[in-house]
């Protein structure tokens, strides 16, 4: 890395991608709106749109397990940054493109991202897509983050989407968008912890257009001291096919936790589930912990660890 990837910069970009030094593969680092690094390769290209901020990443089909790598990192207080990032995927191509944001405020003001990101899935292409958002800094400015996130998916591709909010982040609104054809399936896995004032709002929106297509949607969140969270599922069966998602939460002190699901089934073969729990830590799982040493806190935490992983 060069001079413009200081001791802050990598400490942020090892927290959501796992980058102790620049990736084999293609990647582009954004640092407080713009870019400063990039590597493209024989199969992916990228390349800055020139009507608004953002890329566009094409992935050539038949391409076989290359990574990409789209960090976000801001640590200017009082910045908005807004990016558009498209992602184009070749016929049977199959990837793994690793993004997120980090942001450290140290000041009074706000910080802000909003990434949208849009995934074109040509015939038989598969992607697993890792998100990590993360938030740190001693400044009383709000770290804020609101991705967006829509899929969609031609005959036989399939793409698998893993979101997680590390921790410190004071405000989100995460939407997900699919819109599925035929033979197509779309998996979400989502981990959210927050804790005191935060607040966290998750929408997920899933049209099942083709016949065999299916989705299936799991979030796991803790919500401690005075924080929010709110979870709203909206998945429409249109054609033969299934759909599976569950909302499970931990709640301590004055959290509260909202689940709004919604299934739609607008042919006769469409089969959706949807599953909520939401509930305090069961006295007896800490009790069994403190018979193994640990104390009442360390118990708390061992749970909610594993609750998460």
């Amino acid at each position: 890395m060069d001079n413009k990837i200081n001791d802050i910069d990598k400490e942020l970009l090892n927290e959501i991608s796992n980058l102790e030094n620049i990736p084999n593969g293609a990647y582009n680092i954004r640092k407080n709106g713009q870019g400063i690094e990039r590597k493209v390769t024989d199969n992916v290209n990228i390349v800055t749109k020139t009507d608004k901020p953002g890329i566009d990443i094409y992935v050539k089909e038949n391409t076989k397990f290359e990574f990409i790598h789209i960090p976000v990192i801001i640590t200017e207080s009082g910045l908005t940054d807004v990016v558009y990032n498209d992602f184009y995927i070749g016929k049977n191509a199959n990837v793994i493109i690793v993004a997120g944001c980090g942001i450290h405020n140290d000041h009074h003001k706000n910080s802000q991202h909003d990434g949208i990101h849009r995934f074109f899935l040509e015939e038989g292409a598969k992607v697993k897509y890792i998100e990590k958002h993360y938030g740190e800094g001693n400044g009383d400015g709000k770290k804020i983050l609101n991705p967006v996130t829509e899929v969609y998916l031609k005959a036989g591709s399939s793409m698998e989407m893993e979101s997680t909010q590390i921790k410190g982040v004071d405000s989100t609104i995460r939407e997900t968008k699919g819109i599925l054809e035929e033979n197509t399936n779309f998996v979400v896995t989502e981990k959210i912890m927050t804790h005191g004032e935060q607040f966290a709002k998750t929408i997920f929106d899933v049209e099942l257009n083709g016949d065999n297509s299916s989705a299936h949607v799991t979030s796991r969140s803790v919500a401690t001291d005075n924080s929010k969270q709110y979870f709203i599922s909206k998945i429409y069966g249109n054609a033969k096919s299934f759909s599976h998602s569950e909302c499970d939460a931990i709640i301590k002190d004055n959290a509260i936790v909202s689940a709004a699901p919604e299934v739609v089934a607008n042919h006769v073969d469409a089969n959706l589930i949807h599953e909520a729990a939401i509930g305090k830590i069961a006295g007896e799982q800490i009790t069994k912990l403190m018979t193994l040493g640990f104390s009442e806190e360390e118990a708390e935490q061992e749970i909610i660890n594993g609750f998460l992983k």
